[in-house]
């Protein structure tokens, strides 16, 4: 068979596994890889904290494959010539490319795009040659400025509370009531289901959605929310899709504190991602969400949540919520029994005070 490259959907599971302390080998075999591949990929693009992130490998190879791509283009003699001549008698790269069609329009091996010229002038060229060539271009810069600027901010959250500013207490999963919140999108993103995982037990609540634009996915999630007791909804974190754009008025209507994760982060919601990953089983790609009944979603939820899990000591979900629940209840039970005692002391020290 022959060898493929890592795609991107590999890329994130890789960086999920990896987040979680998988082996590379056995990441290997969950994707039907070589070990050498994973460990390569891996090792290649971790950050200096050792983290492995799937949009920066990602980015990297397309850099690469777009770079040797250049370089077996302009490598072309003549064509090379040709742009080194234009570029010292003041032609931009967009009068070069266009010289080219005209004077060679039959020749595929002199076809190149302005924006395949600037490309390779900043990317390809190193050192003195660089220096030389990018002199005659009108601005003279060494690097080409992005064509957006950096600080666009249109279609950003508003008010987002980033995740940094999480209490610590939610991390070291020690207290229960903190969520993470996602979509399971459908055919072609269409249509789409909530998820709510409780990063304690595990316990998962799913949302089924009419529309997964914001107001539809904040009444929708808010209703859920608003059915649990208050010591079991602190917080939800939430990757930095639009669809959570209300997030405010959501806390307004839950008491339920939204963080956000940062972009292209699906190991800050590792509980989630990995729900998600079992809902597939029982929802594939491609699903037609609108066709789904409630009572189905209902059955998988439940599917889900009777699940004996490993990290709960063979606990199910279910299990481990409801203890919570209890644990609540008893703890009502105790409070109302001391105020009915303190009562009871008020009246015989109101009793003795009469009769004295």
């Amino acid at each position: 068979m022959a060898y493929t490259r890592l795609n991107h959907e590999e890329r994130e599971q890789i960086m999920i596994l990896d987040s979680q302390g998988i082996k590379p080998s056995a990441i290997a075999a969950s994707l039907g890889r070589s070990v050498s591949t994973i460990t390569r990929e891996i090792q290649r693009h971790a950050d200096a904290s050792g983290n492995y992130s799937a949009q920066a490998a990602q980015n990297r190879a397309e850099q690469r494959a777009r770079s040797h791509h250049l370089k077996r283009k302009i490598d072309h003699p003549a064509l090379w010539r040709i742009i080194q001549e234009k570029l010292t008698l003041r032609w931009s790269p967009e009068q070069i490319a266009h010289y080219l069609r005209k004077t060679y329009p039959s020749d595929p091996l002199m076809a190149v795009s302005h924006e395949t010229i600037y490309t390779y002038l900043y990317v390809q060229c190193r050192g003195q040659l660089k220096m030389e060539l990018t002199r005659y271009l009108r601005q003279h810069r060494m690097k080409r400025r992005p064509r957006s600027p950096a600080a666009e901010t249109r279609g950003k959250i508003p008010d987002m509370v980033s995740i940094r500013e999480r209490p610590a207490e939610v991390a070291d999963r020690t207290v229960p009531g903190h969520w993470e919140g996602d979509l399971v999108m459908g055919a072609s993103n269409r249509t789409a289901m909530g998820t709510l995982v409780e990063r304690t037990t595990r316990f998962a609540i799913l949302v089924s959605l009419k529309k997964h634009d914001a107001p539809s996915t904040r009444m929708g999630f808010a209703e859920k929310m608003s059915r649990l007791p208050s010591h079991l909804r602190k917080s939800m974190t939430y990757d930095q899709g639009k669809e959570m754009a209300e997030h405010v008025q959501f806390t307004m209507d839950t008491e339920v504190q939204v963080y956000f994760a940062d972009p292209h982060s699906p190991w800050m919601r590792g509980t989630n991602e990995n729900t998600n990953g079992l809902i597939r089983d029982f929802f594939p790609k491609g699903t037609d969400f609108s066709k789904i009944r409630p009572q189905e979603i209902r059955w998988v939820q439940d599917a889900l949540n009777e699940r004996p899990r490993k990290t709960l000591g063979w606990l199910t979900p279910k299990e481990a919520f409801e203890a919570l629940l209890e644990e609540q209840k008893n703890e009502k039970l105790q409070l109302a029994g001391c105020r009915y005692i303190n009562i009871r002391m008020v009246g015989l020290q109101i009793q003795l005070t009469l009769l004295h």
